[in-house]
């Protein structure tokens, strides 16, 4: 790994060790994710944009760059992708606006036994 670099490059060694390591659950892994992949009710471009959305949200930077490729492999435009972008940052922040009322409740509460 180069010492500016935040993560390892995923490359063909590591996938293949990780493969070794664990193989019947990889090979399991591997069948669930084609399966939720593949056009059904959803079609699969809509399906890779919701993983693009998902992948801001959970932070993952190897799923960030898969599946952007993947969104454009499949037909989507780069508009699309920043939408779809800007649905996670909505939904995260809203989460946390959201939660906020946990915050109220407990505060209230504390109010109360004071």
């Amino acid at each position: 790994m180069n010492s500016s670099q935040l993560y390892p490059q995923a490359t063909r060694e590591i996938s293949e060790k990780r493969a070794s390591l664990a193989p019947e659950i990889t090979e399991a892994f591997r069948n669930f994710s084609k399966a939720v992949f593949k056009d059904g009710a959803l079609p699969e471009k809509t399906k890779q944009l919701i993983a693009v959305a998902v992948a801001h949200v959970t932070q993952c930077p190897y799923c960030i760059h898969g599946h952007v490729a993947q969104a454009m492999r499949k037909g989507a435009s780069q508009q699309e992708i920043m939408e779809a972008i800007w649905v996670a940052a909505e939904m995260r922040a809203g989460g946390a606006y959201a939660h906020a009322a946990l915050a109220i409740d407990e505060m209230e509460s504390k109010e109360k036994s004071m």
